[in-house]
């Protein structure tokens, strides 16, 4: 079978899952008003910083009584201040079903060396059972499964009236699910994902429940600076108007406040989901009429609508060893970026082979469509060339 070659290119071809496109319509331009060579300790620099957060709590519609921090090392900086500073003082239900979920794992087990620790996991494309979650205990989990493509249905799995904190990783989530402020009492994300900002930035959100928490206890083990937030056993409120702990780049800010404010101009919250949703209908609408390809993950309630995985399906391919069956998706892939139709296509590391395609808001559901027949092409021609060689 033989597929002629598609006319037209993505006009933006990038579905990198993190960093993410930048929005529509973005130039360097944008960010001319930067403060850039000035302190962030500065009235002008602490007033952007105050306005990145101000914003971030209009467009998520984060609760007022939730403290919201800029804090440093991307998601990852924001997950391990919230590990290290809150765990201890009760037991913890780990929650994974991809490899950051399971890195938390490891963080908590190994490096924190908590001992009464309950893992729920499951394998890539699927959910663990969300009703084990122990309500006495502190929950740390992923909204949205960056490497899987699955995602929590919803938060109803969360008890209302829990003892144990709710820690969420939801850094391809925010700005594409709505997430249930109530049944949260940490969550992490990062410019570079959703908003398609630069990275190296996380942000930390805390319920009145986590505050008390770092008001009440101290961690046994050594605490880097960094991670500190508190002093003389209180908040420390600074970190939540724009005091940032270390330097940020004001550069990075600014485009941060670019995407923000483009958030609000397409309907905000409500808009960039319903931007997701669509983005990922035009590639739920190709699988159904497309039989070589399929959905990592089976059951369309947890599907993410931003990481999306797909895995190859075809009976010739799958009939292949395993390391065959990698070779080919990453031949597939290589096809397309070799014609700039797409880039940065290949499914995680540790995920099985196969594409994942950003669908967040920031992209166009007409480049989603046109990879699509890329897709079609490639796939037609890396078959025809493993037929040759065989």
């Amino acid at each position: 079978m033989t597929v002629a070659k598609p006319a037209l290119r993505p006009n933006v071809p990038h579905f990198s899952s993190g960093p993410c496109a930048k929005r529509p319509g973005w130039t360097p331009e944008n960010l001319k008003d930067a403060s850039l060579g000035r302190s962030h300790r500065a009235k002008v620099g602490k007033a952007k910083l105050k306005l990145a957060i101000d914003l971030t709590r209009e467009v998520l519609e984060v609760p007022a009584d939730y403290r919201i921090g800029i804090v440093p090392a991307s998601d990852t900086g924001a997950v391990e201040m919230a590990l290290w500073s809150l765990l201890g003082p009760r037991p913890v239900t780990m929650i994974a079903w991809e490899s950051f979920g399971e890195g938390w794992i490891t963080d908590v087990v190994k490096q924190l060396k908590l001992k009464d620790v309950t893992k729920l996991t499951a394998g890539y494309g699927e959910i663990p059972d969300l009703a084990k979650a122990d309500k006495n205990s502190d929950i740390v989990f992923t909204w949205n499964g960056t490497t899987s493509g699955v995602r929590v249905p919803n938060a109803d799995w969360i008890a209302a009236d829990r003892e144990g904190l709710a820690i969420c990783d939801a850094t391809s989530a925010a700005f594409a699910q709505k997430l249930d402020w109530s049944k949260l009492d940490v969550v992490t994300f990062s410019w570079q994902k959703a908003l398609g900002g630069e990275g190296a930035h996380g942000m930390l959100i805390l319920s009145p429940r986590a505050v008390a928490r770092l008001e009440s206890y101290t961690p046994p083990w050594p605490m880097p600076k960094i991670f500190r937030m508190t002093k003389g056993g209180k908040l420390n409120e600074g970190i939540f108007v724009g005091e940032t702990i270390n330097t940020p780049s004001m550069l990075c800010v600014e485009d941060y406040l670019d995407a923000l404010n483009w958030a609000k101009s397409v309907g905000g919250l409500k808009g960039m989901t319903a931007r997701a949703d669509a983005n990922t209908k035009v590639l739920s609408d190709w699988v159904a009429k497309t039989p070589w390809v399929d959905f990592l993950a089976a059951d369309p309630a947890i599907r993410s609508n931003t990481s999306v995985c797909l895995k190859v399906v075809d009976p010739a391919i799958t009939a292949l060893p395993a390391d065959a069956q990698a070779d080919f998706a990453k031949k597939l892939v290589a096809a397309v970026e070799k014609e700039g139709a797409g880039y940065d296509l290949g499914a995680y590391r540790d995920a099985p082979p196969g594409l994942r395609i950003w669908c967040g808001a920031t992209v166009e559901a007409a480049d989603v469509a046109a990879l699509t027949q890329w897709l079609d092409w490639a796939f037609a021609e890396t078959k025809a060339t493993l037929a040759k060689a065989a």
